[in-house]
């Protein structure tokens, strides 16, 4: 044999033996990429519920609530302490409560070492409150935004929104939720005594490197950031004892990129109640609900004596390519709750036939439709910009916004300072998950989802709201743009890179 043909030989070989060494290692490294605490138990830890915020009323009736971005420690595991943010505390935040035609304020204080923000995710209030990027709050200063609640009762949430940093805000801790009551959802007899047949579960994803968390983003994932496992209200492994036969769960993906397919471990029937912006017109009768980060739902579910439960999130089913649903997380698993049942129950009065009626618009009398192009290289191809205005919207319009995903990965669509109606999901009608109000809606690939939504929020050329991707490492590599709202035959100004409040 010649030379040549020898060192032939041994390249090939190599090559082969390369090749099969790389294809063992995907393989090694796919089939560990799947994550599951399904079925393992260990429900060791009562659910923590966050408490009510105090708030005041001052003389011109307006409600007034604190709230102190800060620095700390929490105790995940006893004994391990977890550098963390929260507001009021160490980990997440109070629980704020207030009624459709209220007039509150909050005074946000940054005791934080850096600037950041508060947004009121889901409210309809005017920019300049809205706490979007153009609203810092430098360190030791106060912002104190202030509005008037006028939209039905609904599970909403406050998190930051600084430009470029919302995820690592968030998986820090700073979050809670914002729940709105009116005079009609109060009559209704549902499940609403808050922390005992009422409850608030943020669930977040979460993975430690020793004590600290872990914030990192695997090589090969696209979404963000993903955890090996499950927090609620900034607890591991938690169980909660019920004492009613009817319970109230509103549901929050608080997580930076995970989508959720929730249900019950025995594949039990659940009634959907509402979606992000309040009540359906009637319940509905379902086994799953999927919610993208951002998304909220309420959903009733009936225990009988001395059983348990468990809430769980199963893989997703959204059509994607194998390499993007194992590595994004469609193929994992958690156990997110374990419910206990008492030995003797309270009854509850069965849920009313009607609910309400979703104050969303329904496309007829759009004065204009818009489309939105969803990738991660920016929407419609431009990287968000903060001196940019993007759209301009005449107040007291509906318009239909078109958002297509092709882009291959998951991604979702939140728009600031307004509530949506689902038209329509690659032509159909939107299923009864999405029949109600939303502010975020998830778009995975081959996804075109048709809007329609109303701008009552004042004019105000010069304060913008966002939309963006809510799955935050998109957001934070400026998948986001900006709109202002106009008085008609008005146009945009120019809103400036930063306001920063130094001062009370």
């Amino acid at each position: 044999m010649s030379g040549f043909k020898r060192v032939l030989i041994i390249l090939l070989s190599a090559g082969i033996v390369l090749t099969l060494a790389a294809g063992g290692g995907f393989l090694w490294v796919y089939s560990g990429a799947k994550v599951s605490t399904a079925g393992r138990g260990g429900f060791r830890n009562e659910l923590a519920v966050p408490p009510l915020a105090r708030s005041t009323v001052g003389p011109d009736g307006t409600r007034v609530f604190d709230l102190r971005m800060q620095a700390g420690e929490t105790e995940f595991t006893a004994g391990r302490r977890t550098p963390t943010w929260g507001f009021n505390g160490s980990y997440l935040g109070p629980t704020l409560r207030a009624a459709r035609g209220e007039k509150v304020r909050v005074r946000v204080r940054n005791a934080l070492g850096e600037a950041s923000t508060v947004h009121w995710h889901g409210m309809r209030l005017p920019a300049r409150m809205d706490g979007g990027p153009h609203q810092m709050v430098a360190p030791g200063a106060t912002w104190s935004p202030q509005w008037k609640v006028d939209q039905p009762a609904a599970t909403l949430w406050y998190h930051p929104h600084p430009h470029g940093e919302t995820e690592d805000h968030v998986q820090r801790g700073l979050a809670g939720m914002f729940i709105l009551d009116d005079a009609k959802s109060l009559g209704l007899g549902l499940p609403d005594t808050y922390g005992v047949n009422d409850l608030p579960l943020i669930v977040q994803d979460v993975k430690f490197d020793g004590a600290r968390f872990d914030h990192g983003h695997g090589l090969l994932q696209t979404t963000g950031f993903l955890g090996d496992r499950t927090m609620v209200n900034g607890t591991l492994d938690p169980y909660r004892v019920v004492g009613d036969d009817l319970v109230r769960l509103r549901l929050l993906n608080a997580s930076t990129a995970r989508t959720y397919d929730f249900g019950f471990d025995d594949n039990r029937a659940f009634s959907l109640i509402a979606t992000d912006g309040g009540l359906l017109e009637k319940a509905a009768s379902m086994d799953r609900i999927q919610l993208s980060p951002g998304e909220r739902a309420e959903i009733v579910v009936r225990v009988r004596p001395g059983e348990r439960t468990v809430l769980r999130s199963y893989p997703l089913s959204i059509g994607q390519d194998f390499y993007n649903q194992r590595f994004n997380g469609g193929d994992d698993s958690f156990d997110i709750l374990e419910l206990r049942a008492r030995e003797r129950l309270r009854h509850s009065s069965a849920l009313p036939v009607t609910l309400g009626k979703p104050e969303i618009p329904d496309g007829s009398q759009a004065a204009r439709t818009r489309f939105f192009d969803l990738k991660v290289s920016g929407i419609n191809g431009r990287r968000m910009s903060m001196g940019r205005v993007d759209a301009t919207v005449a107040r007291g319009t509906t318009e239909v916004w078109t958002v297509r995903n092709t882009n291959g990965i998951p991604h979702n669509f939140h728009v600031h300072g307004v509530q949506s109606r689902i038209l329509s999901v690659n032509g159909r009608a939107p299923r009864p998950a999405l029949r109600g109000a939303k502010d975020t809606v998830f778009v995975p690939d081959r996804t075109t989802v048709v809007l329609a939504m109303r701008f009552d929020g004042p004019a105000d050329p010069n304060s913008p709201y966002m939309y963006h991707c809510h799955l935050l490492a998109h957001e934070d590599q400026g998948m986001m743009g900006q709109f202002v709202v106009v008085g008609k035959g008005r146009r945009a100004g120019r809103p400036s890179a930063v306001h920063a409040h130094q001062g009370h």
